[in-house]
């Protein structure tokens, strides 16, 4: 498997994330600056880490969603290219139109960092095949913009085609429906705001987050 990790200023994720990806899949990701206009070529995931982009100006994920690489990762998502966009990533990833709706301020203005549940809403996905639908896992968060947010026509599309790929189990953060990840029409391009890679192995103290990795793994190959 083929994979590249995108970096921009103020990621603070990304060697996380790669660590996490080469671990399951035994291959170490390329790590590709944001200012490349081009990506490595055949890549089978791309995936676009946490952190502060830009430290957050402006709007959480706006800025680094003009960075010069996006185009080349919105037109290798149209591919089928599998991507994959944890917490800023999440952002990232509405800001550049790759998937619908915002993250907004969380509700009440505080940062979230612990460990939440979660309810896998969909286990039919790439990203989410390793899971049962229904089943209670538990992930940590750490973000100051994680209140997912859409109209109400997007919520009722989203819910409709099955594309809400995780929900918090109890309040976190103000999210509309409590919607903690979403998957694009296609099924290849997943955002989320709680960090799987911190949860890959048994130091962790769980591993509900490297099934998701496996079961992606397992789609690509």
């Amino acid at each position: 498997m083929k994979s590249a990790v995108i970096v921009f200023p103020g990621s603070n994720c990304d060697r996380d994330l790669a660590v996490a990806i080469r671990d399951v899949s035994g291959q170490a990701p390329i790590m590709v600056w944001h200012r490349e206009t081009e990506l490595p070529k055949d890549l089978d995931l791309i995936a676009v880490p946490g952190g502060f982009s830009y430290g957050d100006y402006l709007r959480s994920g706006a800025m680094a969603a003009q960075s010069p690489v996006m185009q080349a990762v919105k037109e290798a998502a149209d591919r089928g290219v599998s991507v994959l966009g944890i917490c800023n990533g999440f952002q990232i990833l509405t800001e550049s139109g790759l998937l619908p709706g915002a993250l907004m301020r969380n509700a009440g203005i505080s940062f979230v960092c612990r460990d939440v549940e979660l309810t896998v809403e969909n286990s039919q996905s790439a990203f989410t095949s390793r899971y049962d639908a229904g089943e209670q896992i538990v992930i940590p968060v750490a973000h100051h913009d994680g209140n997912y947010t859409a109209d109400e026509a997007t919520l009722d599309r989203l819910e409709g085609e099955g594309r809400v790929a995780f929900r918090y189990a109890g309040e976190c953060n103000g999210s509309a429906r409590d919607i903690a990840g979403i998957i694009n029409d296609k099924g290849n391009v997943l955002g989320m705001m709680p960090h799987p890679e911190r949860m890959i192995e048994p130091a962790h103290g769980r591993t509900d987050g490297r099934r998701l990795f496996e079961g992606l793994i397992e789609s690509i190959a």
